[in-house]
């Protein structure tokens, strides 16, 4: 089977790299309009068991990316110059290029050379594969050309965010919320190597207008956030990596394919940010599309079965994706209440965690809030 694969970000990378390795007389071909050592961001950040549902399939990979890994326990909230500690809520980390890195050594090892500085204007370069594989980001080439056939939504949320670097280490992974005389930002920080963090700036429109940031350079808007977060940087500089400002898009397609054409990772579906599922989500794509191509002997069956056992999964996490992007929507209304109301609110906010899991999974943050709570009923 001679096998297209647009994208070499993590997504692309790993269906290519699994299929060639279980099937290595399969011909695949790898396009990336980026240079190989170009990528945009910094850190990426999974839930606490990571790449552990890799395991059982592929413990060669795990074992290779888990040691350049940063891991925490503890989820910090700080607001008004106080912080809460919600335990229990582990997450690691890795800087987006490292994990490219790896899985480009991946790739390569079982015989593929992916060809890089090569951009696809047409699928019409990609006549004669069996299947073409489209891994290829929020701006997808084969999404936007058959919207229709793909039943593709876009829209984007209001607030505005942009992604930076920093050399401050933070033990845990933190959001820092500040109000100032213009308005409220948000940012969302943790370390993912030894001496670099992630430090992803958030702010609603009415605060991003008002400081003008759509008439500044990237370097004014970095100097104002470094400004904004002096206290939370501690002396250090934002770093800036294509660190524009950016609306967070939306992206759904009810059919997953169209002809011999398929969606994975971003150019399916996008998770927001907050949850810290979206590489996951796509290296999963690629281990449910190999499995159900293994499965079924045609590709049009294979492709229907990838989407009839994928996507009720995924819908269910991009549910709880919208509903937590929708609490950063109105952060700055959130603001407003008491630091442990804030936090609550906060760990709640995508509808997945009730009181009950809540007390098992952080029983010392729920132990103060509730104790906070008897305080507050007394007075």
């Amino acid at each position: 089977m001679r096998i297209a694969v647009i994208g070499g970000g993590p997504g692309g990378l790993y269906f290519a790299y699994l299929w060639k390795r279980r099937h290595p007389d399969a011909r695949i071909d790898l396009f990336e309009q980026n240079p190989e050592g170009a990528t945009w961001g910094f850190g990426v950040v999974f839930s606490e068991q990571a790449l552990e549902f890799l395991r059982a399939d592929d413990p060669e990979t795990v074992d290779a990316i888990t040691p350049r890994m940063e891991s925490w326990k503890n989820i910090t909230l700080n607001l008004r110059g106080e912080s809460v500690e919600i335990d229990g809520v582990g997450f690691s980390s890795i800087g987006r290029l490292e994990l490219l890195t790896i899985l480009q050594q991946r790739v390569r090892a079982v015989g593929i050379n992916p060809r890089y500085d090569t951009t696809i204007q047409s699928l019409d370069e990609l006549r004669g594969y069996d299947l073409i594989v489209a891994a290829d980001g929020l701006n997808s080439l084969v999404r936007r050309g058959f919207e229709k056939e793909f039943g593709a939504s876009v829209s984007h949320s209001t607030n505005k965010f942009a992604w930076y670097g920093t050399s401050k280490r933070f033990a845990t992974l933190s959001q820092t919320f500040v109000k100032t005389d213009l308005g409220s930002f948000n940012a969302h920080h943790y370390r993912y190597a030894p001496a670099m963090s992630t430090f992803l700036v958030e702010c609603d429109a009415a605060t991003w207008q008002a400081y003008g940031f759509e008439h500044k350079t990237i370097e004014e808007s970095q100097a104002i956030c470094e400004q904004v977060f002096a206290d939370t940087l501690e002396g250090h500089a934002l770093v800036s990596n294509k660190s524009v400002w950016r609306n967070f898009p939306w992206i759904w397609n009810e059919n997953w394919s169209h002809g011999n054409m398929v969606l994975i990772g971003d150019a399916l579906h996008s998770a927001h940010f907050s949850i810290g599922s979206g590489t996951r989500l796509a290296i999963e794509d690629a281990i449910a599309l190999t499995k159900a191509l293994e499965a079924e002997p045609e590709i049009p069956t294979a492709l229907a079965r990838y989407q009839a056992e994928r996507k009720p999964i995924v819908k269910k996490l991009v549910t709880a994706a919208r509903t937590s992007a929708d609490w950063y929507e109105h952060f700055p209304e959130h603001m407003q209440r008491d630091l442990m109301d804030f936090a609550y609110s906060y760990i709640t906010r995508s509808g997945r965690i009730d009181d009950n899991r809540l007390r098992a999974m952080s029983p010392q943050f729920m132990a103060r809030y509730e104790a906070a709570k008897m305080d507050g009923s007394r007075s």
